[in-house]
C-alpha cells in the first residue's frame, strides 16, 4: 500500500515519521528505510525524531538508530536493479557511461545527412568557441536518460519502433544505434518487466516491510510506477510539505478527476490558488498534488489550525496555509492592520552590490543576537542561489570564522560553516589544476602567471613566500612582460613574428641581470639586462625560470589530442610538475587521484578504454563537470552559524532564515530553452522547470522561518549609483506585504 502524508510545517511531517518509526518492524534489526532528496537533512532529521522518540512526553533525550537515508533515485535504482539484474553502477546506460559509445556513433555517422542538425552543431561551436564536441555529444545522453526517467513511454515507442510524429527523428535513429552498439536494453525497456516482476515477487528486494520518502518536490513518471510496485508487497509512505492544506482540500476533486499525464498548458488547476504568492510560487507543489492525485489513496494529514498571529511574517504565513487573499487586497486600507513599530519579522535590504549584502547581512545577524539572549547561530541558516560568488565575500566579511579553512577568531562573535563548495574551491591541488587546464586556451599574460605563482600548492612546490612573490612581481613590470611565452605561443593570435614583450624576452632580461648590470644601456645579444636582479636573488631567479618553463611544457602537451586513459596520466604529471602537498595535505593529491581513476573507469569497457580522442576543451568540459559545486551534507544546527545553497528540502524550520543575492537576473535563474529537449516541446504537469523551482524554493524558506525572514539584494548599482530593481519574487513579496499591513 502507498500512503501520502502532508503538512505545511516540517516538524509536523518529523512527528508523523517519528510516529510511523516507532511501531516496531517485524524483524526488530531490520533497518528502517527513511529516503531523503537532497543531502544535508539527514542530521536534522535524525535530530528531530530522537526528541520525538523520547521516553516520556516531550522529552527531547530519544534515540533514533537503526536508520538508514538513502536517495530517492538511489532507493528506485536499487529496486530496478534486483529486478532486472543489472548492477545500478555498473550500468552502461548512465550518462557518464554511456556517452563513450556515443560519441563512437556520432564519429562514424558525422557526415550521414539524418545526423546533420547535431554534425552542424558541433561544426558552428568549434568554430566560435572551441572544440564543444564532447559536451554537445554528453548533453545528447543526458537527454536520453532524462527521457528514461520522465517518458518511459517515448523510449519504449522507439524501440518498438512506432515514433509519435513530432519525435525528432534524428534523435531516434542515434537511440537505436547506440542501443545496438550497447547491446543491453535500456532502463525505459527495462521498466515495465522490472516492475511487474516486483509486484509478483515482493520478497525479492532487500528492504524492510515498510519505507519512507520524506520532503519530495516531484516524482518522475518512472519513478512513480516503481514505488507503485514496490507498494504491492509492502508499506510505502510519502511524507510531504504543501504549503497550505486549505489549498490541497479544495483541489482534490479537480486531482481525482485529471489524469496524472495532463499537459501543464492544460492544467485544470493552474488559476485555482487564491493567495498571489501561491498562484505565483507554488506550482510545483500544486503539481505535485496532480501527479500523485489519482494514483494512490491518502493517508493521515496534519492541517493547519488558526492561531492569532502577532507578526508580519505570521500574518502571510497564515494566509498561504488558509489560501485567503491578503487583508488589503480590495483596496480598502481599513481592512489592514496596524503594522507594529517593533516588528521586524519580515526585512528587505536594498543594497549597493554583492559585498555591502554581505556586510549588512552580518551587521543584522549580530543585532538579532544581541537583542535576543535565547537567539543562537545554529538557530539561523543563510541560503544564497550562488554560493561561489559569496563565498570569498562571506569568509573576508565574517573573519576567520570558516571551519573548513582553519582555526576561528575567538575574539569574533561569529561562527559560519560554508557548504556546497566546488571542489576547486574546496581541494587546491585541484584549484590549480582547473586553472592550468583554463591558461590552456589563454593569452599566458603576466598577471594570470603570477596568480597561478601564489596558490599555495605552487609556491609549495617552487618555495615561493610572500616576498619572493612580491619580488616576482617587480621583476615582470620591470622587464616589461605582457602575454604570450614566446613568438611561436602568439601564433595562433596571427602576431607569430613579435617576440617583445613575452616571457621568453622578459626571462632573458631576468636571468641576464643576475650576470649584468645595466651600465649604459649595455646589450648582450640584443638584450637589455634587468639591473634589478640582486646577487641574492639568483637562486629566485631560477625558481621563476623553472616554474615558466614547467608550465609551458604542461600547456604544450594540453594542446595535443589523445585518449581519456592518457589523459589521466597526463593531468596527473601537470599537477606534480607545478603542485606539491605538506604530508597533511596528502588528501588533495589522493582526491585527483580518485577522480581520475573514476574519469578512466567510466570510459572503460573490460580491460580497454574508450579510443575516443579528445581535446583538451572536451577533457576541461568533462573535468567542470566533476569540480562544480554541488549540495553536499552540511550539518545543521551543529550550534555555527550554516551558509548554504538554495536547494530543495534545504529549508528545514529555522527561526531565523536569511536569503542572500536575491538580484534581478540572477533569481530566478534563467536557463535557455534546450531545442533539441522533446519533453520541452510539450511539457506535462510534474516535470522540472528551473524557474518555477526557485520560486518554490522561495515559498518553503518563507514558510521554513519561525521568527525573522531576512531578504537582500542589489537595489543600487556599486559603480554609477543607479537604481536597480529587485528580483521579480521579491517583487511579489513586497507587494504582498503592503496589502497585508499599513504602516502607521
Amino acid at each position: 500500500m502507498l500512503h501520502v502524508h502532508r503538512s505545511d510545517r516540517a516538524d509536523d511531517l518529523v512527528a508523523l515519521l517519528a510516529e510511523l518509526v516507532a511501531v516496531p518492524l517485524p524483524d526488530p534489526m531490520q533497518a528502517e528505510v527513511v529516503s531523503v532528496p537532497t543531502q544535508g537533512i539527514e542530521r536534522w532529521l535524525s535530530q528531530r525524531l530522537s526528541g520525538h522518540l523520547g521516553v516520556s512526553p516531550g522529552a527531547h533525550d530519544g534515540v533514533c538508530a537503526n536508520v538508514e537515508f538513502p536517495f530517492p533515485g538511489t532507493l528506485i535504482a536499487g529496486a530496478l536493479a534486483e529486478a532486472s539484474g543489472v548492477d545500478p553502477k555498473a550500468d552502461p546506460w548512465l550518462p557518464e557511461r554511456a556517452v563513450w559509445p556515443l560519441m563512437e556513433v556520432v564519429e562514424e555517422h558525422f557526415a550521414d545527412p539524418w545526423l546533420a542538425p547535431l554534425a552542424k552543431h558541433i561544426e558552428n561551436s568549434e568554430t566560435v568557441e572551441g572544440s564543444k564536441r564532447f559536451s554537445s555529444i554528453r548533453h545528447v545522453a543526458d537527454l536520453f536518460d532524462r527521457y528514461a526517467v520522465h517518458r518511459p513511454d517515448m523510449v519504449q515507442r522507439w524501440a518498438a519502433g512506432s515514433p509519435q510524429l513530432g519525435e525528432a527523428t534524428w534523435q531516434v535513429d542515434l537511440w537505436r544505434l547506440l542501443r545496438a552498439r550497447i547491446g543491453r536494453p535500456g532502463p525505459a525497456e527495462r521498466l515495465v518487466d522490472a516492475c511487474q516482476r516486483l509486484r509478483k515477487e515482493p520478497d525479492l528486494l532487500g528492504l524492510p516491510p515498510r519505507l519512507s520518502l520524506f520532503g519530495l518536490t516531484r516524482l518522475a513518471a518512472s519513478y512513480l510506477d516503481v514505488l507503485d510496485a514496490i507498494a504491492k508487497g509492502r508499506e510505502v509512505h510519502l511524507f510531504l510539505l504543501h504549503p497550505s492544506p486549505a489549498l490541497w482540500a479544495r483541489l482534490q476533486p479537480e486531482v481525482d478527476a485529471a489524469s496524472r499525464f495532463v499537459l501543464r498548458a492544460e492544467d485544470p488547476t493552474a488559476t485555482t490558488p487564491n493567495h498571489p504568492l501561491l498562484a505565483s510560487w507554488g506550482r510545483d507543489a500544486r503539481e505535485m498534488q496532480l501527479v500523485l492525485g489519482g494514483a494512490v489513496p491518502h493517508g493521515q494529514e496534519v492541517a493547519a489550525e488558526p492561531g492569532s498571529a502577532a507578526t508580519l511574517l505570521q500574518r502571510i504565513q497564515d494566509d498561504i496555509r488558509f489560501d485567503r487573499l491578503p487583508a488589503g487586497t480590495g483596496g480598502d486600507d481599513g481592512e489592514r492592520p496596524l503594522l507594529e513599530a517593533d516588528d521586524h519579522s519580515i526585512r528587505v535590504h536594498s543594497c549597493h552590490g554583492r559585498g555591502r549584502q554581505v556586510e549588512v547581512l552580518r551587521d543584522a545577524v549580530l543585532h538579532l543576537l544581541a537583542d535576543d539572549p535565547t537567539l543562537e547561530p545554529r538557530d539561523i541558516i543563510v541560503m544564497c542561489p550562488d554560493i561561489e560568488h559569496f563565498a570569498p565575500l562571506i569568509q573576508a566579511t565574517f573573519g576567520a570564522h570558516d571551519l573548513n579553512d582553519g582555526p576561528s577568531d575567538a575574539t569574533r562573535q561569529l561562527q559560519i560553516r560554508l557548504a556546497d563548495r566546488s571542489l576547486r574551491q574546496t581541494n587546491p591541488v585541484m584549484g590549480v589544476l582547473a586553472e592550468v587546464m583554463e591558461l590552456a586556451t589563454a593569452r599566458i599574460t603576466a598577471s594570470e602567471v603570477l596568480d597561478l605563482a601564489g596558490r599555495d600548492p605552487v609556491r609549495r612546490r617552487f618555495g615561493f613566500s610572500d616576498d619572493d612573490l612580491f619580488r616576482l612581481e617587480e621583476w615582470v613590470n620591470g622587464a616589461f612582460v605582457r602575454w604570450g611565452f614566446d613568438a611561436e605561443h602568439r601564433r595562433t593570435f596571427q602576431l607569430a613574428d613579435i617576440d617583445a614583450n613575452t616571457w621568453r624576452a622578459g626571462l632573458d632580461r631576468i636571468l641576464l641581470g643576475v650576470a649584468m648590470a645595466e651600465d649604459a644601456q649595455r646589450l648582450f645579444g640584443e638584450t637589455l639586462p634587468l639591473d634589478d636582479v640582486d646577487s641574492g636573488d639568483i637562486e629566485l631567479a631560477g625558481r621563476l625560470a623553472e616554474f615558466v618553463h614547467r608550465l609551458q611544457r604542461v600547456l604544450d602537451e594540453l594542446a595535443e589530442v589523445r585518449t581519456v586513459r592518457d589523459w589521466a596520466d597526463t593531468l596527473a604529471r601537470a599537477s606534480d610538475a607545478l603542485s606539491a602537498t605538506s604530508p597533511r595535505d596528502d588528501w588533495q593529491r589522493a582526491q585527483l587521484t580518485a577522480v581520475l581513476e573514476e574519469l578512466v573507469a567510466e570510459a572503460t569497457a573490460g580491460e580497454d578504454a574508450s579510443g575516443v580522442e579528445l581535446s583538451c576543451d572536451d577533457i576541461r568540459s568533462i573535468m567542470a563537470d566533476r569540480l562544480k559545486g554541488k549540495p553536499t551534507r552540511a550539518n545543521f544546527r551543529t550550534g555555527h552559524l550554516t551558509v548554504c545553497t538554495l536547494v530543495p528540502m534545504r529549508s528545514i524550520p529555522h527561526r531565523v532564515v536569511c536569503l542572500l543575492g536575491l538580484d534581478d537576473g540572477s533569481f530566478p535563474r534563467h536557463v535557455e530553452r534546450d531545442g533539441d529537449d522533446l519533453t520541452a516541446r510539450a511539457p506535462r504537469v510534474g516535470d522540472r522547470d528551473v524557474r518555477s523551482e526557485d520560486r518554490q524554493l522561495l515559498l518553503d524558506a518563507l514558510l521554513a522561518a519561525r521568527d525573522h525572514l531576512m531578504i537582500t539584494y542589489s537595489g543600487r548599482d556599486e559603480r554609477s549609483n543607479l537604481p536597480r530593481p529587485p528580483a521579480v519574487p521579491v517583487g511579489e513579496l513586497l507587494d504582498v506585504v503592503d496589502h497585508t499591513v499599513r504602516a502607521a
